[in-house]
């Protein structure tokens, strides 16, 4: 009897072996010390362009002047510029001088500032961009997102109006935290941080800023001197309307017609490119216009409110007014921080976009090491926060600007204005600014970018409101924080929650597709087909087996239709990562399937899992090799001969089948 028994054992073996004998296995990949991974990982995660590579196999000259050309981009490109090319920077720096100066006096107002720090910030930062930045197109200057929420962060402590000279100060620290915070993290290359803020998000931030940046331009609109200092839409819509009777006439007049003309000449150059100096030159020539009748008529005494008399100069010093002490300091770090984030990711967007146009590469940490040494030295200089500005850099592009010497121009143009040209501002009006404000933000207002994350994905969508409704019902900083934390939770979610489908086989092919979404798509009897598309950790291993175990439990109830379940096959080539606690994930399962007579098999496990499977399994007890696999279709061919040559066996022979 016992000779029997080792008979059928050996020929039910023999036939296993032959089902097995034209299948490719999974084998481990090579032996890697910890340090090898570590090392490899973090290259992974922080050097993923490998700036590196180009200092192999170099002489250590060579070596120095890629090094210098690497931090100082203007070594690169310096030596090679011509003349020719200077022609057409030239040209591109007066074009973005003429809507930065307006745009720089208007911006420092929204950041209730005095409105020549919105010149010097578009004087000194650019000059460093230029020797520091990689994009050619990029204009850098104050913008209108960063002004809001530095203004009105501050605001919440200290009051512009009865305490000038501190607001000053706190906003010249924060923006050396900003500068601080952006050269950290490209010196870092932590750049992937700013990921965090999703499409979604952004579209959602930036229209709800708008609607708040044109909404507290009504005070400057209708001539109201008694304004709101919050900034939600309830309590600027209450400030509006309590103040009627300051409402001036003459004002308003004057602000929809230069606001009709700015909005025309937008128009103008967006149904037409070629006339995009039509919508560059409009806020200037709004101002020379403005500023002339005003002196003409004596608008002060018909209730215009004008810039009044700017200091002349160039840029005082001002690292003696950062302040490092004190009940303000987590607020002017705060405020660096989330003003710092906001400005780099605009900047490097914007820097990306127009280089994707002209084929060629903005790096990154570059970008952020620039941005970050710029605002550190605006901060010693009288300037805040400054980046990339997107309607700057699109009037640079469209002007020709070759590279960042239209910067440089720009930059020498507002010098000059700033010696000899302040008194021809003194009686500019606010209501123009105003009006430059509210033109400039609209373009942050993207309706068909908003129908398309509703077409692609509605959480996306919900994330979006989130930002938009937070930003104008709460606040600027809470809204962005509310979507941020919205779409970490979404994240949260699929991590916990993996995905998992059934798949079944493609007829007439070797083909296995997800049952829901391929209706041509059938059921292999005998076999429950998973795919995990998710890594497997702590955070998901409970669902999993849970999900699982309800798949057999589905597969039990439906015995009649399907013959008897014999194998769970679960398909691995999505899960890219694995934990010590997914690793228990397989045992448990195969535990649980054993009771029910049902053996587990793995398709495509990855590396870094089939790895850390054998260090946990070295004897192949626990996942042997033979249920291992390459494809779903080897492993159903394979299995399927098996149960058939099993199925051969004489009657009255004691099979025995194995545990793989």
């Amino acid at each position: 009897m016992e000779h029997n028994n080792n008979n059928n054992i050996i020929l039910h073996s023999h036939c296993v072996e032959v089902a097995m004998e034209e299948v490719h296995h999974v084998v481990a990949p090579p032996h890697k010390s910890t340090f090898q991974k570590l090392k490899a990982r973090l290259k992974e995660t922080f050097f993923p362009d490998d700036p590196l590579r180009q200092f192999k196999g170099q002489p250590l000259k060579t070596k120095f002047v890629l090094g210098a050309q690497y931090f100082f981009p203007i070594l690169q490109w310096g030596p090679n510029y011509t003349f020719q090319l200077f022609k057409s920077d030239l040209i591109a720096g007066l074009t973005i001088a003429s809507l930065a100066i307006p745009q720089g006096i208007s911006y420092a107002k929204l950041a209730n500032l005095p409105p020549i720090v919105g010149l010097y910030s578009s004087f000194v930062p650019p000059l460093v961009y230029a020797v520091l930045g990689s994009s050619r197109d990029l204009a850098v200057g104050p913008v209108s997102i960063a002004s809001l929420v530095l203004g009105s962060m501050l605001r919440q402590e200290v009051s512009p109006t009865t305490d000038p000279l501190l607001f000053l100060q706190l906003a010249f620290t924060s923006t050396f935290f900003a500068g601080l915070f952006q050269a950290s993290l490209g010196i870092l290359r932590l750049g992937f941080i700013i990921d965090f803020l999703s499409k979604a998000i952004l579209i959602g931030f930036m229209a709800g800023a708008a609607i708040i940046v044109s909404l507290q331009q009504l005070k400057s609109l209708l001539g109201i001197t008694h304004f709101t200092k919050q900034m939600g839409l309830v309590p600027v819509m209450t400030s509006v309307f309590h103040n009627v009777h300051e409402w001036s006439w003459q004002t308003i007049l004057m602000g929809i017609c230069f606001l009709m003309l700015l909005l025309l000449a937008r128009h103008i150059s967006i149904r037409k490119p070629k006339l995009f100096w039509v919508s560059a030159g409009a806020p200037l020539v709004s101002v020379i216009i403005s500023t002339i009748l005003v002196f003409a008529i004596k608008g002060q005494n018909h209730g215009i409110s004008v810039i009044g008399k700017l200091q002349e100069g160039i840029n005082p010093p001002s690292w003696n007014m950062l302040r490092f002490h004190g009940s303000h300091l987590g607020l002017v770090i705060k405020t660096g921080i989330i003003t710092g984030i906001l400005s780099l990711t605009e900047g490097i967007a914007v820097g990306r976009t127009f280089a994707a146009l002209r084929n060629y590469k903005v790096d990154g940490n570059k970008e952020m090491m620039a941005i970050g040494f710029m605002n550190v030295v605006g901060s010693f200089t009288s300037c805040y926060v400054t980046t990339g500005a997107f309607s700057r850099s699109a009037v640079n592009n469209n002007a020709g600007a070759k590279s960042a010497v239209s910067n440089v121009v720009m930059s020498v143009t507002v010098m000059v204005t700033l010696l000899f040209l302040m008194p021809l501002f003194q009686y500019t009006p606010n209501v123009v600014l105003g009006a430059i404000i509210v033109t400039a933000v609209i373009g942050l207002i993207d309706i068909p970018a908003a129908c398309l994350i509703w077409r692609i994905d509605k959480f996306d969508f919900i994330v979006m409101l989130t930002a938009f409704f937070g930003v104008i019902f709460i606040s600027v900083q809470q809204g962005l924080a509310l979507a941020v934390g919205l779409s970490t939770f979404k994240i949260l979610l699929q991590i916990t929650r993996p995905k998992t489908v059934m798949l079944g086989k493609i007829p007439g092919t070797d083909i296995y597709r997800n049952l829901h979404q391929y209706k041509e798509a059938v059921r292999v009897p005998g076999f429950l087909i998973l795919s995990i598309e998710a890594p497997i950790n702590f955070a998901n291993i409970t669902y999993l087996n849970e999900r699982t175990l309800r798949w057999i439990e589905d597969e039990e109830d439906n015995k009649k239709e399907y013959s008897s379940l014999q194998f769970v096959i679960l398909e691995m080539s999505a899960v890219s990562a694995i934990d010590t606690s997914g690793i228990s994930l397989f045992r448990d399962l195969k535990a649980a399937l054993e009771k029910k007579g049902i053996e587990l098999v793995l398709v495509n496990p990855l590396a870094e899992v089939i790895e850390k499977l054998k260090r946990v399994d070295e004897a192949n007890e626990f996942i042997p090799a033979q249920n291992l696999f390459l494809t779903v279709g080897e492993a159903v061919a394979s299995l399927s001969t098996a149960m058939k040559n099993q199925s051969t066996i004489p009657e009255g022979a004691h099979t025995i089948m194995p545990h793989y």
